[in-house]
Order: C-alpha cells, then structure tokens, then sequence
C-alpha cells in the first residue's frame, strides 16, 4: 500500500531577480541573506552563476540524505525528527552537529554495517543546496522544505542527537529527537528500497511463492 505526503504548501511572496510563472525569483543573495539574519547558519561564501546558496554543516547542524521514497516512509513513522528538505528524489534529515561522526558506529552498532543503505552523512567542511525560505516561490527543482525550521527558536533544540545533557541539566536526557532511533528507521527504509528496486529488476525467485512488498510510498510534490 502506498501513501502520499502533501506537497509543500504554496508560497505566499518572494523576493527580487528573475521571473517564475508570473513571479519574482528570489536571488541566491536574498535567500543566503535570509538564512544568516533569521537562522544564524552558515552560507558558503562562492558559487558559479545560477547556482542556489549553499548552507554549510557541520557547525548548527549535519544532515543526513536518502532517496526520497526511503524519507517519506521515515516521515510516516512514529519517530520525531528536525527539519526535512527535499530536492529531486532526494531527502535531508538535519540533525545535530557533530552526528555524522557518529553515523558509522552507531549503523554498526545497529548491526548495518556493511550494507549498501544509500545514506549518507553529510558533517564538517560538506554543504547542502539552501531550501527555499518558508513563504517564497522558486523554479522547478529547486530545494524545498517540508519540515521548515522556526526562525527565532534555536535549531539545537529541535535537531535529532545523541543522549546528553538536556536544557534542564539533567545527565541522560535527550536534548532534542533520538538520533539513534531516527537512524535506525532511516536505515531500514533506505534497505527495504533498494531491495524493492532488486527485486523490481530481477523479479522473485522461480518456485518459490515469493512475494516482496514493499511500505516505502511515493512522494508526490510539485
């Protein structure tokens, strides 16, 4: 059975540059401007013309990516997460800094090591396409938010991470969401993807009575 999450709502305005079905483009100086004086977060400093703006990881936050089938299944569980982005067929988790050090052990621990997932942690020194902000329009393919982060609140709160120290100084709380469990279903999805996508290309074994079904969805935006 397959399900779709609702598309991103539709803006409200933009800002400045070209023109997209009627309307102003937001230039990637607006959309960088946006995130450092509303977020506080990074934006890469260069980058060739048209490309979008780049906010970099690894200091308020790392990110972790997968196929977007393998994401809108994460989202349809009961597990909490920090802000979602989505571009394409792929999906950004944000979790809290310093996270994708800990992806490799904990996937090991998770006993998934060594398992083709498609998932990837992106930390210090990597980067990801800025999602336009909650409220402005832009072309085709360009990043979106699903799970937008709230301006004026501070991101760590709400960023899956290891147990700690929470707010209230409290040894053993978890800050914000469980960066183990969140990685744990993420790890599943992506797995139960690609072997949909195997067994999609080589079909089930002969004699068998075999039948693969699949919980990942289709991820319906526009």
């Amino acid at each position: 059975m397959s399900a779709a999450l609702p598309s991103p709502r539709r803006p409200l305005g933009t800002i400045g540059g070209p023109r997209h079905r009627g309307r102003p483009v937001p230039t990637r100086a607006a959309v960088a401007r946006w995130y450092a004086t509303r977020l506080g977060w990074r934006v890469a400093g260069s980058a060739g013309p048209g490309e979008p703006a780049q906010l970099l990881t690894g200091t308020r936050f790392d990110v972790l990516e997968l196929p977007a089938t393998a994401g809108a299944a994460v989202l349809r569980q009961r597990v909490l997460t920090g802000p979602v982005a989505l571009q394409g067929d792929r999906m950004r988790l944000l979790v809290a800094a310093g996270s994708a050090d800990e992806v490799p052990g904990l996937l090991s621990w998770l006993e998934w090591g060594g398992v083709a997932l498609d998932l990837v942690a992106v930390g210090a020194g990597g980067r990801m396409p800025a999602p336009l902000p909650p409220g402005w329009t832009g072309p085709r393919g360009a990043a979106v938010w699903l799970r937008p982060p709230a301006p004026g609140r501070e991101p760590e709160s709400e960023l899956p991470g290891l147990p700690g120290t929470g707010a209230d100084g409290h040894p053993g709380r978890i800050r914000g969401p469980d960066l183990v469990r969140l990685l744990d279903t993420a790890a599943t999805e992506c797995h139960r993807v690609r072997l949909l996508r195997t067994n999609t290309r080589t079909g089930p074994p002969t004699g068998t009575g075999y039948v693969y079904e699949c919980a990942a969805c289709e991820y319906v935006a526009d």
